[in-house]
C-alpha cells in the first residue's frame, strides 16, 4: 500500500493511466509531456533513495528497457543493499514493439506497422536481471501474473517481471474520433502486417467493456 510508482513512455503510460487506481498515500511519476524515453527505471531508483524504506514500482515498455533500463538495473545492483527496504519491482511490458508509435501512425496517419522500424529484439530481462545478481521471472501466461508479484514482493533485491504481451492490444482512449477510426481502417486496408490481430483484439477490448466491473 506503500509503494511508490513510475511509469515510462510509450504504451506502458497508456495503460498506467487506464488501468491503475492509485490510493491514499500512494506517490506516482511521470516523464511528463516531453513524452521522454527512459525515465521509468531512474525515477523508481530516485524513489528508493528519497524513501529508502518503501517499495518502488516502475512500469516500463520494452522499448525503454532497451534504450536505458537495463543500464539502470546495475546501477541497483550497486545501491539496493543500502535502502531499509531492498524491493523495487520492474514489470517490462515485452511486445517486441515501439507500440505506441505503431498505434500512433495506425490511428493518426493511417499508416500501416512497419516492421523495420518498429520490432525490437525479443531480450530475456529477468535473465539479464539473475546475471548482475538481482531477481526475476518471466511470464508468458496470465495465470502466471499473481505468482510474479508474490515473487517479486518477497525477494530480498530488485526484481524484474519479464511480461510478455500481445503488442496487438490497442492502447487508445475508450472514445475514439471518426477521424482516428479512418485512419486505423486505411492502415490495416494498406497491408498492415498485424491486422489479424489488430483486428481481434480490437474486437474483445470493445467486448470488455461491457462486462460488470470494467
Amino acid at each position: 500500500e506503500d509503494a511508490i510508482l513510475s511509469a515510462d513512455s510509450g504504451s506502458a503510460a497508456n495503460w498506467f493511466a487506464r488501468d491503475l487506481k492509485l490510493g491514499r498515500g500512494h506517490m506516482a511519476s511521470l516523464s511528463g509531456t516531453l513524452a521522454t524515453m527512459g525515465p521509468g527505471v531512474p525515477y523508481a531508483i530516485a524513489a528508493k533513495f528519497c524513501h529508502p524504506h518503501r517499495p518502488a514500482v516502475a512500469l516500463v515498455g520494452d522499448g525503454a528497457m532497451q534504450m536505458n533500463g537495463m543500464a539502470e538495473l546495475i546501477t541497483a545492483k550497486k545501491y539496493y543493499q543500502e535502502w531499509d527496504d531492498p524491493r523495487l519491482v520492474v514489470l517490462v511490458l515485452n511486445n517486441r514493439d515501439l507500440n505506441q508509435v505503431t498505434w500512433e501512425q495506425r490511428a493518426l496517419q493511417g499508416d500501416p506497422m512497419n516492421p523495420m522500424t518498429q520490432r525490437i529484439p525479443d531480450v530475456r530481462y529477468a535473465d539479464f536481471a539473475e546475471l548482475i545478481g538481482l531477481a526475476g521471472v518471466r511470464i508468458e501466461q496470465p495465470e502466471d501474473i499473481g505468482d510474479a508479484w508474490r515473487q517479486a514482493f518477497e525477494a530480498d533485491r530488485p526484481f524484474v517481471i519479464d511480461a510478455v504481451c500481445d503488442p496487438n492490444v490497442p492502447p487508445l482512449p475508450p472514445h475514439i474520433r471518426v477521424d482516428q477510426a479512418r485512419a486505423l481502417v486505411s492502415a490495416l486496408r494498406k497491408g498492415d502486417p498485424e491486422a489479424r490481430g489488430v483486428i481481434t483484439q480490437s474486437f474483445k477490448e470493445k467486448i470488455l467493456e461491457f462486462l460488470p466491473g470494467r
